[in-house]
């Protein structure tokens, strides 16, 4: 059902006002927060997830779209974009903004009882860096990812819009403190990519690749945490030139999910 926004006073637009990352995901009325999922490719990915819409927010030329998606019993808001910037605080540039209900996280076990090859992410809080991880989970062929903590949100606006909407794709849940993790992960060869004494080069380490593989991230900056490195089997490192130490952790992550490949 297509409604014309003529009052950006309507609490039906509530969803898309200015709301912040952390504001959506304690919104009032609803089990596990939402999330906003902007382009018609990204909704489609959250509907094919199972992921129950609440409304949609479309530019005038993609209302019918949006309507097709989502079908008759859900509301898609439709007005010029000049209307919808004032109401949201950016430019529509992909044409809709779904509102999706947030599903109830898996439980660990659930998540990785039938995976080969899993990202775990130690307190990377940059949600772009996030976002990149996942799109090259999706792309190279990692089955799961588990997120500590204090790691950005998948679902926080800009982690799903880098991600193309593959974080909506991807297996993922939050991972406990490191005592109970690595129990979690009994059956999974844990890979720590750190610089550390000792380490083992990625190409070796790749060439003789258990069967399951848990590869460990670690902050921008910082790098992993001890208790990371204390609970990894094996600290790997890729080997730099030119007197660079390290790369960015989405490249780290693509390359090390790239030269475990199977």
């Amino acid at each position: 059902m297509i409604i014309p926004v003529t009052d950006l006073a309507d609490p039906r637009l509530a969803d898309f006002s200015h709301q912040t990352d952390v504001a959506l995901k304690k919104a009032r009325g609803t089990e596990h927060g939402i999330y906003l999922a902007e382009s018609a490719l990204v909704l489609s990915r959250g509907l094919r997830a199972g992921h129950v819409p609440r409304s949609v927010l479309a530019l005038g030329g993609t209302a019918e779209e949006a309507a097709a998606l989502v079908g008759p019993d859900v509301p898609v808001f439709s007005g010029p974009g000049e209307l919808l910037a004032e109401l949201t605080g950016y430019e529509l540039h992909r044409g809709l903004i779904g509102s999706m209900n947030r599903p109830a996280l898996p439980s660990v076990g659930a998540v990785i009882r039938d995976a080969r090859r899993i990202v775990i992410l130690e307190n990377v809080v940059d949600p772009t860096n996030v976002g990149a991880i996942f799109r090259s989970v999706a792309a190279i062929g990692a089955d799961a990812v588990l997120v500590t903590e204090r790691c950005s949100d998948p679902f926080y606006r800009r982690a799903i819009r880098v991600s193309m909407g593959t974080v909506l794709q991807v297996p993922w849940t939050r991972l406990p403190d490191w005592d109970a993790a690595r129990a979690e992960l009994a059956g999974f060869h844990v890979a720590a990519l750190a610089l550390a004494d000792g380490a083992v080069p990625l190409r070796e380490f790749a060439a003789g690749a258990p069967e399951r593989v848990a590869l460990v991230l670690g902050t921008e900056g910082e790098g992993l945490t001890p208790e990371a490195l204390a609970a990894a089997d094996t600290v790997v490192t890729i080997p730099m030139a030119h007197g660079i130490d390290s790369l960015n952790v989405a490249a780290t992550a693509a390359v090390a999910m790239w030269a475990l490949a199977r």
